[in-house]
């Protein structure tokens, strides 16, 4: 989105979950999806922070695949405010986006070290048919 003046310009309207606004999952009280559907609605949009700074962080495919699975779980959900969300997508092709790291911190460089380290631990591996 862009302002300028009292003129407003928007690349996308996206009124869904989507990977780059995930953080409002972490970060404050309502998710992006219930902002979109409050203003839709007509509803106030009464946003609080739940935490200080927060941070997103894409894990992407690195092959084809039709049958993916994630290593790395574990160690990724070991980072203390940190969050995984995995799309669900039934195939992969390189570069996909499958799923995103989210995590909250103290400061936005805190957060965004959690999210990187969290989403480069989950590896996206073609299950074996």
């Amino acid at each position: 989105m862009f302002v300028k003046g009292d003129m407003v310009w928007f690349n996308e309207i996206s009124p869904r979950p989507h990977d780059t606004c995930m953080v409002t999952m972490i970060s404050q009280n309502m998710s992006e999806f219930e902002i979109h559907l409050r203003a839709i609605l007509g509803l106030p949009i009464d946003i609080k922070m739940i935490a200080p700074a927060g941070a997103s962080y894409c894990f992407h495919a690195k092959t084809n695949s039709v049958a993916p699975y994630y290593e790395g779980l574990k160690n990724a959900l070991s980072f203390p405010d940190t969050k995984i969300r995995i799309f669900g997508k039934p195939t992969t092709r390189p570069k996909r986006r499958m799923g995103v790291a989210l995590a909250a911190g103290e400061n936005i460089e805190e957060a965004r070290e959690k999210a990187k380290k969290a989403a480069e631990s989950i590896k996206v591996i073609e299950m074996g048919l």
